[in-house]
């Protein structure tokens, strides 16, 4: 299984630019766990600060693969900064907006901001949740060597379903 920690990519500017959105609901099984009623009081689910740095790596590392039509694989090589200023609960809506910094031959680097709407407040008004960077690696430039399958397995038919569900193609 492969999870995918966006929704919906609304903004993808080639090499330059990407922005999605992830809703947050409390039919995710995962916040169920995180944080559950125990004897000091009752279940408070938070979107866990891990998951919105994945959501961000996969916004981000599509921007990455589509500036080069996916013909690489990009993976995850580093997080250079992950700052958090709120905790992301169910009913809200996350945006992940990636900007490319630099990408050459050995992969990439990107800055990222996270914010939230908070629909109980009756506005869209994006509220500031976080800042990531991150690197990536072109693997099969880096990796020489090492045995990759041919076929990208980084984006799957998943990623790319996004893509065009999102109006992408």
């Amino acid at each position: 299984m492969r999870w995918i920690w966006i929704d919906r990519i609304v903004e993808l500017e080639k090499g330059v630019r990407c922005v999605a959105i992830k809703n947050v609901s409390l039919a995710e099984e995962h916040l169920h766990d995180h944080f559950a009623k125990d004897d000091r009081g009752p279940a408070t689910p938070i979107h866990p600060a891990s998951l919105i740095i994945e959501g961000m790596a996969q916004t981000a590392g599509i921007m990455v693969g589509h500036a080069r039509d996916f013909a690489e694989k990009v993976i995850l090589a580093k997080i250079g900064k992950a700052t958090f200023e709120r905790d992301i609960v169910p009913g809200q809506t996350l945006v992940f907006s990636a900007t490319m910094d630099r990408i050459d031959e050995a992969g990439a680097s990107t800055s990222g901001v996270v914010e939230v709407i908070d629909h109980t407040s009756g506005s869209n008004e994006r509220l500031p949740v976080g800042n990531i960077d991150l690197m990536f690696s072109h693997i099969d430039k880096n990796m020489r060597g090492l045995a990759f399958p041919e076929h990208n397995f980084v984006f799957t038919d998943q990623f790319m379903d996004l893509m065009r569900n999102s109006g992408f193609a």
